[in-house]
């Protein structure tokens, strides 16, 4: 059985084993992959400094470049708007650290423009054990999703439903995420 050094009060016995976890945000162009082989080698340099007999074992679980995207493009035109008509000002277009790599595989992917659109409060302390939600949020965010919807109905030029993507074949169709990851999304759309 395990025992847990963590939690409150003095802990007497020195634990066989530390595990420490961080995550970092990073910014466009930075590599993932490179920014994991700088990370290692310092912290590999700082523990050899210590001259420890014990060992150190550094990984990546998972990592992604940073997603940037155009907020210029239509799409985000009609999402300001949407937030317009619900919330009576213009939004405040900000950049700030978060992991959804999904984004930039989509944008990568089908070559379209892929928005995010926010409605939750900067205090709803996300994927934390205190996170909340207000109703208010909700119900405007659901008022917000279909004025967008609406929105993007205005948009002149193509739409991603005329489009037309290669059909998966009867194998493809029995394996799940097959269309995304297998043809990695073969439609080239432009709004």
């Amino acid at each position: 059985s395990k025992v847990l050094f963590s939690g409150k009060g003095a802990k007497t016995v020195i634990p066989g084993k530390v595990i420490g976890k961080f995550s970092m945000r990073l910014v466009p162009d930075q590599d993932p992959e490179v920014i994991e082989k700088l990370v290692a080698e310092h912290l590999e340099k700082e523990f050899q400094k210590l001259n420890s007999p014990n060992k150190l074992k550094v990984e990546m679980v998972h990592g992604s470049g940073a997603w940037v995207s155009d907020t210029k493009h239509p799409n985000f035109a009609a999402a300001a708007r949407a937030i317009e008509k619900v919330y009576g000002s213009a939004p405040d277009y900000t950049r700030e650290g978060g992991s959804i790599p999904i984004t930039s595989a989509l944008e990568n992917a089908t070559g379209m423009n892929v928005l995010l659109l926010p409605i939750g409060a900067c205090d709803d302390g996300a994927h934390s054990q205190n996170e909340k939600y207000n109703i208010s949020n909700l119900v405007n965010g659901v008022k917000v999703l279909g004025a967008y919807l609406h929105e993007l109905g205005k948009i002149e030029g193509p739409k991603p439903s005329k489009c037309k993507c290669v059909p998966l074949t009867e194998e493809e169709m029995m394996i799940p995420g097959a269309f995304a990851f297998m043809r990695g999304f073969g439609c080239k759309c432009v709004m």
